[in-house]
């Protein structure tokens, strides 16, 4: 039986890659993003795709995505909680409230309201059981400069992604965490064009593809509990 994934934030970067990586290995693959337009685009292809507009900020519209998928498909195997946005480098005495509370809605809340739905549904179905995967960043180990709220957001899906699988564990449903450091992406390429320090490394972002397929494919038995994925020359070990 094809395995069903969500992947949130499908419409571009990781999201988009992971998509249709997982689509080419005929994974059942439900596209959650804000623009329908790119995600038809990604899914249009494939006889496997269900491309569904949804804003993980807005807890009706998660709910209302989530069991669209479970009405197609008849379960959940797998969500990937990728969606996420950074605010420009800005150190913490100059960030916005209204910013912080933006930021944290989308990385934290919108991540916590994905979760939450995707473990009612592997929790009900039969048989019982599924995989979390969050995105996480090296950011929830070490900051860059100016990042205050990105950082605190990344450092609390790390204690989500620990309480989700104590919680899971009972009830066959594993969580790991995927810590990316710089994937060739339009966000990144961007942050590292507007860093006043110093532009770091990259790499091609079908890496970051082939690795969550890795944590994906694991028996349930089985668990990456946290994997980091980055450039080999970033600074990011040591001195």
């Amino acid at each position: 039986m094809k395995k069903v994934i969500i992947i949130t934030g499908a419409n571009r970067g990781i999201g988009a890659a992971c998509s249709k990586l997982f689509l080419k290995k005929s994974y059942r693959v439900a596209l959650l993003g804000r623009n329908v337009d790119q995600l038809t685009k990604i899914s249009s292809n494939y006889r496997n795709s269900y491309p569904l507009k949804c804003d993980i900020e807005n807890e009706s519209q998660v709910i209302e995505a989530f069991q669209k998928v479970v009405a197609k498909w008849g379960r959940l195997d797998i969500l990937f909680n990728n969606a996420g946005i950074s605010l420009p480098e800005t150190r913490i005495d100059k960030i916005d409230t209204t910013d912080w509370q933006k930021l944290i809605s989308v990385n934290l809340n919108g991540s916590f309201i994905c979760a939450r739905e995707a473990f009612k549904i592997m929790l009900n179905q039969f048989p019982q059981g599924g995989r979390i995967i969050n995105n996480g960043s090296v950011s929830s180990k070490v900051p860059r400069y100016g990042t205050a709220a990105y950082t605190s957001s990344k450092h609390a899906i790390s204690g989500l992604t620990k309480a989700i699988a104590l919680d899971g564990r009972d009830v066959n449903i594993a969580c790991s965490q995927i810590d990316i450091g710089n994937a060739n992406t339009n966000m990144v390429k961007a942050i590292n064009k507007a860093s006043r320090k110093h532009e770091e490394p990259t790499m091609h972002v079908k890496h970051v593809a082939s690795s969550v397929f890795h944590m994906a494919e694991m028996p349930l038995d089985a668990n990456v509990q946290f994997m980091t994925v980055l450039a080999n020359k970033m600074p990011f070990i040591g001195r």
